[in-house]
């Protein structure tokens, strides 16, 4: 509702210098910002008056002498830029680590330039983690530098990311923090028509630029729904608007197609609906068949089926699935994390088994048995550390195949081959796909 108020307020030529849109909510982010953008200038004007700058290359003296320079056209002037980091301090490093999370495999230099964020605001440097720097850091290391996030993770993503970032020698970039020319700049004025607009994932309020906007400008913040009755409301609320601008509609299986292939998020659930829209061209209803042949398998149920192919010890599944991540461009060290992960896992289940203690355990039982019955004994055993219910069931089901041996053995190997993918140039392909084969075979 308050941005429906913002842009009756711009239809109606009440246009504030400046507008920050910040949150965790990607999609509402860039469809605000697009809706803005199309009131405030004219589709006519903006290939010589909008300029649109990345957060991650951006300049606070540049940006200023934008600002203050009147436009090559006469009208409105809008300077737009995404995901800046000058709201960033150690208060939002958990957001900082959760945007690496979520891109560290499928988009590996996008997480990188948050990972340099995170580098530069914790103090470490790539030579202090790499070569395995990164395991020296204890659990009370990490929690003074990044208070709030516990990262029992860590291993699933910062080697794979110091490796990345190592190999594109890429380097800390300044701050960026010194913003007291853009507070005076907009506390000032900008020039009659000068406009400027902020997208941020997350921002520190303490922040003295965040309260000058917040004076001057407009804020609009737009956060995660909690709970998935609300979250499949607002997709489908935000579906239904751009299925009717584009004269679409969407078959009753084809929603519940895609909500098995993106969880009803809704940042990947109306990327995919872009997609879609585009690949049924005139069509009028997009249906089932759609969805399997433009989404295909996502990258987490790929993830999941070579995790269940190695505890399952499929052999010629895991190594197909392998390949079609190394192929789409997969980080050898982050299959490698999800390998480690699986095994210290399985091991945690064999010993848990041979403690006795879950002496009502028995293969194949129903999960929803399990889940009533075991896992509140667990989680109490495990705390924080516990993984989800139906990871451990399948887990304690698949551990008989192993011996105890076996998977330390593993864990030893999985060490040896980190060390030769950090160290020297032999086929990472060829590596992976060997520990599969002694796995499996």
């Amino acid at each position: 509702m308050e941005l429906e108020k913002i842009l009756a307020d711009i239809a109606k030529g009440r246009i504030p210098p400046c507008y920050l849109l910040f949150g965790d909510e990607e999609y509402l982010i860039r469809d605000a910002l697009d809706k803005i953008i199309q009131l405030i200038i004219p589709a006519s004007d903006r290939d010589l008056n909008l300029f649109v700058l990345d957060g991650d290359t951006e300049d606070t003296d540049k940006l200023c002498e934008s600002l203050l320079t009147v436009p090559l056209l006469p009208g409105r002037k809008v300077v737009v830029v995404r995901n800046t980091r000058m709201f960033h301090s150690r208060k939002t490093l958990p957001v900082i680590i959760q945007k690496i999370r979520e891109h560290v495999s499928a988009n590996p230099a996008r997480a990188a330039a948050d990972f340099m964020l995170f580098l530069r605001m914790t103090g470490w440097t790539l030579d202090d983690l790499k070569d395995g720097g990164w395991q020296k850091i204890s659990d009370e290391q990490w929690q003074q530098a990044v208070e709030s996030d516990a990262s029992q993770d860590r291993e699933d993503w910062l080697p794979a990311m110091t490796a990345f970032c190592a190999a594109h020698r890429l380097e800390t970039k300044p701050s960026g923090e010194d913003t007291e020319r853009l507070e005076v700049a907009l506390k000032n004025g900008l020039p009659e028509g000068n406009h400027l607009i902020l997208t941020a994932d997350a921002v520190d309020k303490r922040k003295k630029l965040f309260k000058t906007l917040s004076e001057v400008g407009k804020v609009l913040e737009f956060t995660r729904l909690k709970g998935d009755a609300k979250q499949k409301g607002l997709l489908m609320e935000s579906a239904r608007e751009l299925l009717a601008n584009k004269g679409k509609k969407m078959a009753p299986a084809a929603w519940l197609a895609l909500g098995k292939k993106t969880g009803f998020n809704l940042r990947s659930s109306m990327a995919a609906l872009e997609k879609l829209i585009t690949f049924t061209g005139e069509k009028p209803t997009i249906d089932e068949g759609d969805i399997d042949a433009v989404i295909g398998k996502t990258r987490e149920e790929t993830v999941f089926n070579l995790t269940a192919a190695l505890a399952e010890k499929n052999l010629p599944a895991g190594l197909t699935i392998l390949r079609d991540l190394l192929d789409q461009g997969d980080h050898p060290l982050m299959i490698l994390a999800m390998f480690a992960r699986e095994i210290r896992i399985l091991l945690q289940a064999k010993l848990l088994l041979e403690t006795g203690t879950l002496a009502a355990y028995k293969t194949g039982m129903d999960y929803g048995r399990f889940q009533k019955a075991l896992f509140p004994d667990i989680k109490q055993r495990l705390g924080s550390a516990a993984p989800h219910p139906y990871v451990i069931y399948q887990a304690l089901g698949h551990a008989g195949r192993f011996p105890r041996e076996s998977l330390i053995h593993y864990l030893d190997r999985l060490v040896d081959i980190d060390l030769a993918l950090k160290t020297t140039s032999k086929d990472a392909r060829l590596m992976l796909e060997r520990f599969l084969i002694q796995v499996c075979g």
